[in-house]
């Protein structure tokens, strides 16, 4: 008798789009056997939330809660309606004090907002996401945010940087990016970022200091950023570490091999498409 093994590895995968053709936009983060494929908008809000969550000295948990927190009660989109009053990428209510329509609109508005609830928690980070979310979001559900967890942390792992070269996407080159608009975008999700402009390229420099597994993790949190909004950006390639992604061959995600040995990235390269 012929007794054949087989070997079954097991992918959570965790689609938060609708369904697409292969031919169409999304993104996906691929970390410990979980993928988790989000479309551009929500590829966009995430990225902006691990930025800003790193601009702010967060924890990567920080940025899962924020995720996980969105897609429950947005499914990470900036809508404009929901129950009584909610609006936006959290459903944040004006007459709960979270601000006005228009300010709640605005997603840099809305995520720093959560954040600045969420770290008024004692103990969030150790905190089951049901419990640290329910204790900003005070929601009539908060049973519901559990759902969310897994892909939430591939999603921040990916983002955060601690998971190089894990988040990539599938896009239709576009052209037309300014470098202008993309050094105010940096700014504008990371704080202070060290860029220099020449030719249709922009270098992004790693502040040196700190531990080399941190350093490492910015410069990946900046790429997987550049990559999430490379769409939206007109972005062509993104260099680092010995690893590149290009517009052309997004397909293909991340090629190229991580540099052994050395130093950790000082430098992302973009170019525009």
């Amino acid at each position: 008798m012929l007794v054949l093994a087989v070997v079954v590895v097991a992918v959570t995968v965790f689609a938060l789009r609708d369904r697409v053709s292969l031919r169409d936009e999304y993104c996906e983060a691929d970390v410990g056997g979980t993928r988790a494929q989000v479309d551009p908008e929500q590829a966009r809000w995430s990225s902006l939330m691990a930025a800003m969550a790193q601009a702010r000295g967060l924890p990567p948990r920080a940025t899962t809660i924020a995720i996980a927190t969105a897609f429950q009660e947005s499914k990470i989109r900036n809508i404009d309606y929901g129950d009584r009053d909610s609006v936006g990428l959290f459903q944040q209510r004006p007459s709960q004090g979270w601000g006005s329509v228009e300010q709640i609109m605005d997603p840099v508005y809305s995520i720093g907002a959560f954040y600045d609830g969420l770290v008024e928690v004692d103990g969030y980070e150790d905190l089951e996401i049901t419990v640290a979310a329910q204790e900003v979001q005070r929601s009539a559900f908060p049973e519901a945010y559990a759902q969310h967890e897994p892909y939430a942390r591939a999603l921040a792992s990916s983002l955060r940087g601690f998971s190089p070269a894990a988040f990539s996407c599938q896009v239709e080159p576009t052209g037309g990016g300014s470098l202008e608009d993309l050094e105010d975008d940096l700014a504008t999700a990371f704080g202070r970022v060290e860029t220099a402009a020449e030719a249709g390229t922009l270098t992004v420099t790693v502040p040196t200091g700190g531990e080399p597994e941190s350093r490492s993790a910015l410069a990946w949190s900046y790429a997987h950023y550049l990559v999430a909004n490379a769409s939206r950006l007109g972005l062509g390639s993104v260099d680092v570490d010995g690893r590149t992604w290009t517009a052309e061959e997004s397909a293909d995600g991340w090629q190229g091999e991580a540099v052994q040995g050395s130093e950790p990235p000082s430098t992302v390269t973009v170019t525009l498409g």
